[in-house]
């Protein structure tokens, strides 16, 4: 199992700042990202019946980016391995069967009570917060971590977003750790 390989739900899809987080810090090399178009096709159907003024014209589009951006980043292949898992949530089987042959080394839910440890172990995953996953990654990779996230937000131009904001943001999406960790380092961000 590669523990730098991430299989990431679609709760986390769901919002666009951890959207652009997962595929920045990906995109520099810190740990790879992966998905499927099952996951994809659910964090963009929960965006549409949530949020009536986006059109699907707009979440494909950022569909066809997020495959762009991460080369390699669609499982296909593990459609077999579904009938086979055992999850609280049998809708939840297709992630881990994706991180099965992804050979993922974790899960990235908010929903980590739906991935138990006994039903992840066998195969060498667990199931990790996206607060808890990107501290882990950020204690492994500080600087990169930092470049990363500086280059995200001064992307950001509408409206434009000093550190405090992006900060403000990162706790809004329950990014808790992250954000204090970050805080200590605001003068690099």
């Amino acid at each position: 199992m590669d523990t730098f390989t991430a299989v990431v739900d679609s709760c986390v899809f769901y919002s666009a700042p951890l959207r652009d987080i997962f595929l920045e810090l990906s995109g520099e090399g810190i740990f790879r990202v992966r998905w499927t178009d099952q996951i994809h096709n659910e964090w963009i159907r929960n965006v549409l019946d949530n949020n009536r003024h986006i059109k699907p014209e707009q979440l494909a589009r950022t569909r066809q980016l997020m495959d762009k951006a991460v080369p390699d980043c669609l499982v296909v292949g593990y459609e077999h391995l579904i009938n086979s898992l055992n999850l609280p949530d049998k809708n939840d089987r297709h992630v881990l069967a994706a991180a099965v042959v992804a050979r993922a080394g974790v899960i990235v839910t908010f929903n980590t009570k739906d991935f138990p440890e006994h039903a992840l172990k066998p195969y060498g995953l667990k199931a990790q917060h996206p607060d808890d996953y990107l501290i882990s990654q950020f204690d492994l990779a500080r600087g990169p971590v930092c470049t990363a996230i500086k280059r995200l937000r001064n992307r950001l131009k509408n409206p434009p977003m000093n550190v405090a904001a992006y900060l403000a943001i990162l706790r809004q999406q329950q990014l808790l750790q992250f954000e204090q960790r970050l805080q200590l380092f605001n003068d690099v961000i």
